[in-house]
């Protein structure tokens, strides 16, 4: 890479981390960076995926205050979300990459409706809900689910989750977002070392990314924190569309 490049790399990880904490979404920035400095496909994506796991680190440290209390939560969809990641991966390398393109776009629509409608049907839903603290087994489905998809590729990942645990849980949308980032650390972790054993890096990127990723989730987490629940859903919406307008047109 060019010295330009490395920079433009790099300011993609710190975008990429920053993103990734308030909403998720952050590989639309980094992976069409690397895609333009001359990184194969899926070298582009297993570098992405490990480089990203330091801003997931720091993104969920700067949620702790709203992880306090969460901890048996975190724990029983924090296993679901290790065998959905690690699935994704193996996936990567058995899969074309068609096999998620059709289906993703859709996914992440019907999330957005979910996440704008989210304080009526969680109303609605309130008195049928057994399982407020938990979700029962559609979040764990859902969250399996999505978390494939994000060991796979990971692009708005974060809007899967947060679509369904705002409908499922009874919880603050910003204690929501904080398990949400947990999540996103652990299957990126979990495919990152999968990765190491089967796939090639470019550790170059790797390190640029870690390195803005790091400082992005940082910055994430204190933007993150002071939304209102209004404003994290506008976010949210916005990301989310541009997500669908990136993968329908890439």
């Amino acid at each position: 890479m060019s010295l330009w490049e490395m920079a433009a790399v790099f300011a993609a990880g710190i975008g990429a981390g920053t993103i990734n904490t308030i909403v998720g979404s952050g590989t639309l920035i980094t992976f069409p960076v690397l895609l333009a400095v001359g990184l194969p496909p899926v070298t582009a994506n297993v570098s992405n995926t490990l480089g990203l796991v330091p801003g997931s680190l720091t993104g969920a440290f700067g949620y702790r205050r709203e992880l306090e209390g969460q901890r048996p939560r975190v724990l029983r969809l924090g296993i679901t979300a290790l065998t959905g990641g690690l699935t994704g991966a193996i996936l990567l390398l058995a899969l074309p990459s068609a096999a998620f393109d059709a289906i993703v776009p859709a996914l992440i629509g019907i999330a957005l409706v979910l996440v704008v409608l989210q304080p009526r049907l969680s109303r609605a839903l309130a008195g049928h809900r057994g399982q407020k603290e938990y979700g029962g087994p559609l979040l764990f489905a859902g969250i399996f689910l999505a978390s494939a998809y994000g060991g796979y590729f990971g692009a708005a990942q974060g809007v899967l989750y947060l679509s369904l645990m705002g409908l499922l849980l009874n919880d603050t949308l910003q204690r929501i977002n904080a398990v949400k980032n947990v999540l996103a650390l652990l299957v990126n972790g979990v495919a990152a070392v999968f990765f190491l054993f089967v796939a090639h890096f470019d550790w170059t990127a790797v390190l640029l990314i870690a390195a803005g990723a790091g400082i992005g989730g940082v910055i994430g987490a204190r933007v993150g924190r002071r939304l209102p629940p209004t404003a994290l859903r506008g976010v949210i919406v916005v990301v989310g569309i541009v997500a669908i307008v990136q993968l329908i047109i890439r």
